[in-house]
């Protein structure tokens, strides 16, 4: 789940982009594919290289819309209602289940897509009522990053466990700088962030007023009421705490692989990640999966719906995945080469360990998990103002269903 800045001009543009060239297939012919995808000015170009690949290697062209992914939902259904689909289609993962229960994507399977080599969260994500309709090539997640002069000088280790942080980060709390920066926004920012601590103890997102789900929110409310996280992590996007970390306001934080380029070009930094401390050494950290699905909507053209599920197969391939997770700062979704990349870089090779467990957001709840998001963020946000203890905003938030 990473958040790419967009300006409302450039969100307008995009979304006008898409549905002119989408719409009526303009200015496409039958050998042409037609793809919608999420991707930003700076990642283009790595994917614009694999789809002419691709697109020549199954005897088509390619057409490629970029489109911000802040607008693309209601233009995918706007499009599904009017026949309008593009051949190939991008969908952040939470999106998939939602997408294909519209009736708008064809089962990937039929174009021999298998998911064959990925972790089960991948496959999860993809996968609407027990069949396959996307499949995503590069998936993150979040981990814990931290400055190695700064624990060093604390005489401290990478924290592995909940005890281990809260005394870390108090640790390295000082008056110039917080132990740790996380999202706590009232935004999916939030509630990504907050996932692990909620899964890892063993609670739901059916059953947020449960004990363990208590017990996670108290203890992300006791960072920041002993001080050693900012009162401001209410308002941080993921960006702003990565700006927090770069500025050495902060010694530990929790972010994902996305920010690995800004990090290496900080001068004087020396950082290093580990997944995300668990309850207690030797639980299994359960952490969200990231990452963006290719799709096959089903266009009613079954001729190139069969060649754009031959492209689909192609972009998603092992050497393709590499490519666009070096570039991208993210992980290969099928584990052989997402372990090719981890010994390429120790600190992608966190994140290749934590997608072994993540879980797909809607794995549980399907499409309706956006309500259980809002949800989670609502009470997190009440919980770290202060406006209500974790145990009643939880209750408050449960009493929602």
């Amino acid at each position: 789940m990473r958040r790419t800045p967009t300006t409302v001009g450039a969100v307008s543009t995009a979304v006008v982009l898409g549905l002119s060239a989408c719409s009526g297939q303009t200015g496409a012919d039958e050998d042409t594919l037609v793809v919608t995808d999420t991707m930003s000015a700076t990642s283009a170009p790595i994917y614009e290289e694999i789809y002419d690949a691709c697109a020549a290697q199954v005897g088509m062209d390619v057409q490629a819309n970029h489109v911000a992914g802040s607008g693309l939902i209601a233009t995918v259904l706007q499009q599904a209602s009017s026949r309008t689909l593009p051949d190939v289609l991008m969908l952040d993962n939470p999106d998939v289940q939602q997408i294909a229960s519209s009736g708008a994507l064809s089962p990937i399977g039929d174009y021999g897509i298998t998911g064959e080599g990925l972790p089960q969260g991948v496959v999860d994500a993809g996968t609407y009522e027990g069949t396959l309709y996307g499949v995503t090539p590069v998936v993150n997640s979040i981990g814990l990053f931290y400055d190695a002069d700064a624990l060093a000088a604390a005489g401290l280790e990478p924290p592995s466990t909940w005890d281990e942080l809260r005394t870390a980060a108090a640790e390295l709390t000082t008056d110039d700088r917080y132990g740790l920066a996380f999202s706590a926004t009232n935004t999916f920012e939030g509630t990504w962030q907050f996932l692990p601590f909620l899964w890892s103890n063993g609670a739901q997102e059916d059953d947020l007023d449960s004990p363990a789900a208590v017990e996670a929110l108290e203890f992300v409310d006791s960072l920041v009421a002993d001080g050693s996280a900012s009162t401001s992590v209410v308002n941080w996007s993921q960006n702003d705490v990565n700006d927090q970390f770069l500025a050495g306001n902060a010694a530990m934080m929790i972010n994902g692989p996305w920010n690995m380029p800004s990090l290496e070009e900080a001068e004087g930094l020396d950082y290093a990640s580990v997944p995300l401390p668990v309850p207690t050494a030797g639980d299994t950290l359960v952490a969200p999966l990231g990452g963006e699905a290719f799709t096959v909507p089903d266009t009613g053209d079954a001729e190139k719906m069969a060649r754009a599920g031959e492209f689909v197969s192609c972009v998603t391939e092992g050497d393709n995945q590499l490519t666009m997770a070096t570039g991208r700062g993210a992980v290969p979704a099928d584990s052989e080469v997402a372990d090719r990349a981890a010994q390429q870089n120790p600190t992608v090779a966190t994140f290749v360990e934590t997608v072994q467990t993540a879980r797909a957001r809607t794995a549980l709840l399907g499409p309706d998990w956006p309500r259980a998001a809002t949800q989670i963020y609502t009470a997190e946000q009440l919980a770290l103002t202060d406006t209500e203890s974790p145990a009643e905003a939880l209750e408050r938030v449960a009493a929602q269903d």
